[in-house]
């Protein structure tokens, strides 16, 4: 028995004489003590945790050069190769964690709405419930600073640029016609339906070096990545007939919406201040399939839409009304796969088909075009720590238009282009800090129609000054092939360009948002011609050039009032631009100065309703006048648009939806037109050019049917 407690006692001093004790102090960039942080040998038992002081000491049996790991809620994980006999009163500092929720994130130039924005200016339900949109997503986007409201013309217009220079991306694939088809004066919609879409990012300028093609804005509209409920959705109005279907089985959804317009029965009844041969009618529709796998999503996208209208249209250069007849087909398909693979790689890739073709009367003359437009494209991004992100891929554009004219005298002339566009992209994320964050990143790319190579560097910072206020900085130049209308003639010309300086404040906390954001758009090889409009016997050139500056204004409050939720947009712009015909460098027809928007929504329990209004604003816009000297030195008189809705809850899954635009009937005016020629007192004759109808009135009733019993459409109304 002695000889057992010997052995025992032996075994036991030899134990605590081969321990190591390791001690240190965790601290955080600033040296304060962090306590509580969690700190062991990887491997193996050892380890504790810290003090109130922020130090440690343990025992280990351990020997050699080890692994030991120290974390800490909100800091970096630090695995910190040691050698265990060596390691006594260090001092081990960590690094706050760039993924929490407090993280500073860019925010120059963005508007981010959705459900996984970290900031959400707008949120994918204000898409339709906004007074006045009319379930159009480019109406609602009108409500946010940096837009012009252009009535006439329905498409998106951003900080001094044209409709053209903002495109549009389903999936991150580029959309070649992503407005419905219209003439002269009568304004079109977007064509996509927002009931497919979760997240929309829509970019005033400064945007990534992922996209190109575009000088002024990217509007990016991600579908839905899974659905969770088979329903459908029944559409009853008064302009026509709508129908959705969501079904799931195993790994697989697809969702679809289809709807016929047709606005004759709504015209007879309501005044047009247009004369309508053939009122506006389509039959147009959307799906989208979506495959999980193991690590990755499949989905494809599909959209179709067929219309017509058939309109006499005043001039006050024809002494009878011109005619207009179209008809237009549009076909996108799109299909994207994103997914992980390797050591925290991520691949996105996709690719892209768009048809579109007109078939137009202009009185006896016969116009026939059409595009074939697809993208490719491919992306890789690699996470090489939880501070540094790198992507980088490449996109191939294919664009083929063909156009036919067929004079009634006779005369027929043809005129196209084929351009394919090759771009490759690097950007890289850094991550200074939890307050300090930049996007770096440049843009390659080549179009074989211009012969030509264009190189676009841009850069984003961002840095947080308290917890919910941040600034952004944003540069970056973007190059655009010129418009169609003048591409089909002229081949020699050079992309457009522009540079954009871009300065941002925003802060943020729980359902109140306040941004501002001052910025400066210096373009440079705008294309100039000769001739009233751009024609085939025009003279083409590059020598245009133009600026935009301004002051951007947004503030969103859903706390300070019980129900009630609204937002405040006001714009200021100051542009000048001399290009096309212009003989003089002036403000555009479609800028107005000052733009104010006022958007709010109130929930009334008692009434099971929610009433919208929207108030837009606008300062006059110039016109030209040829009786004056100066060129464009005419303004319209202001512009005011007050409209409202309201959605009735007739039971959980039965909606009654009614609204209207422009309630206080305003007689507004866009421009004018004037006479080609002068008259016998040697002065030009104008005609006012004003909306087609006083005021827009809607009515629907809504049924959604799914087992559940509960969900509705208020989401899409």
């Amino acid at each position: 028995m002695k000889s057992l407690c010997t052995l025992l006692l032996l075994i036991s001093i030899n134990f605590c004489f081969s321990q190591t004790s390791l001690s240190g102090k965790v601290v955080d960039e600033k040296n304060n003590p962090i306590i509580g942080a969690n700190i062991f040998i990887n491997g193996s038992y050892d380890g504790t945790s810290t003090n109130e002081k922020g130090e440690f000491t343990f025992p280990t049996t351990e020997k050699g050069t080890k692994i030991l790991v120290i974390s800490f809620l909100g800091f970096e994980t630090l695995s910190l190769p040691i050698e265990i006999e060596k390691f006594n009163n260090q001092i081990i500092k960590l690094k706050e964690s760039v993924n929490t929720l407090d993280a500073v994130v860019i925010t120059a130039g963005t508007f981010d709405a959705g459900e996984k924005a970290r900031v959400s200016v707008l949120k994918p339900l204000d898409i339709v419930t906004t007074a006045g949109s009319n379930a159009n997503i480019v109406a609602a986007l009108q409500t946010l600073p940096g837009t012009n409201n252009v009535a006439e013309d329905g498409r998106l217009f951003v900080r001094g640029g044209e409709a053209d220079e903002a495109q549009t991306y389903v999936d991150g694939i580029r959309v070649a016609q992503p407005y419905g088809a219209t003439t002269q004066n009568l304004p079109t919609r977007g064509r996509f339906s927002p009931f497919l879409f979760s997240g929309i990012s829509f970019s005033t300028g400064g945007y990534s070096a992922e996209y190109g093609e575009a000088l002024s804005s990217v509007l990016l509209l991600n579908t839905k990545e899974e659905e969770v409920k088979e329903k459908i959705d029944i559409s009853l109005m008064t302009v026509g007939l709508g129908l959705a279907n969501t079904q799931i089985w195993g790994k697989n959804s697809i969702s679809f919406n289809t709807s016929y317009i047709n606005l004759a029965p709504y015209q007879a009844l309501v005044h047009q201040n247009v004369e309508w041969n053939k009122p506006f009618q389509s039959l147009s529709g959307e799906t989208v399939f979506r495959h999980q796998f193991t690590n990755g999503m499949f989905k494809l996208y599909a959209a179709f839409d067929a219309s017509q209208f058939d309109i006499n249209q005043e001039s006050i250069n024809s002494p009878s009304k011109i005619r207009v007849n179209l008809t237009n087909d549009n076909f996108y398909l799109n299909s994207s796969y994103k997914g992980n693979f390797g050591d925290g790689w991520q691949l996105a890739t996709g690719i892209s088909y768009g048809y579109s073709k007109n078939d137009i009367i202009l009185d006896l003359d016969k116009i026939n075009n059409g595009e074939h437009s697809s993208h490719l494209k491919l992306k890789f991004k690699k996470s090489f720590s939880d501070r540094i992100k790198l992507s980088f891929g490449g996109d191939y554009f294919i664009i083929k238009f063909d156009e036919n004219f067929k004079s009634n005298s006779g005369f027929n002339s043809t005129s196209g282009y084929d351009a394919n566009i090759a771009a490759i992209y690097t950007e890289a994320d850094i991550f200074f800090s939890k307050k300090f964050a930049a996007k770096i990143g440049v843009r390659a790319s080549n179009n074989d129609y211009l012969k030509e190579n264009a190189i676009a560097p841009r850069i984003s910072l961002a840095y947080k000054t308290g917890k919910n206020s941040q600034f952004s900085l944003a540069y970056g130049n973007f190059t655009q092939a010129p418009k169609q209308d003048c591409l089909k003639y002229a081949d020699y010309l050079s992309s457009e360009k522009a540079s954009h300086y871009i300065l941002n404040y925003q802060f943020s906390k729980a359902k109140q948002t306040f941004r501002t954001e001052i910025y400066l758009k210096q373009y440079s090889d705008l294309v100039k011609f000769d001739t009233s409009t751009a024609m085939f016997s025009s003279n083409y050139t590059n020598n245009g050039q133009g600026y935009a500056k301004g002051l951007d204004v947004f503030w969103r409050d859903g706390k300070t009032f019980k129900n009630l939720e609204y937002w405040v947009s006001y714009s200021y712009i100051d542009t000048k631009r001399d290009y096309k015909n212009y003989s003089a460098k002036v403000t555009p027809s479609f800028v107005a100065d000052h733009t104010l928007s006022l958007v709010g929504k109130y929930w009334i329990d008692k009434w099971k309703s929610q009433l919208s209004i929207t108030n837009s604003f606008s300062s006059g816009r110039p016109y030209n006048n040829p009786n004056e000297v100066v060129f464009m030195n005419g303004k319209t008189k202001n512009y005011n648009n007050l409209s409202m809705s309201w959605a009735y809850l007739i039971s959980s899954q039965k909606i009654l939806y009614f609204s209207m635009s422009n309630v206080l009937g305003t007689q507004n005016v866009f421009g004018y037109e004037y006479a080609s020629n002068p008259d016998s007192n040697n002065m030009y004759q104008r005609r006012a050019i004003t909306p087609t109808a006083d005021r827009f009135i809607f009515l629907g009733f809504f049924w959604t049917i799914s087992d559940d019993k509960k969900d509705n459409q208020l989401k899409n109304l």
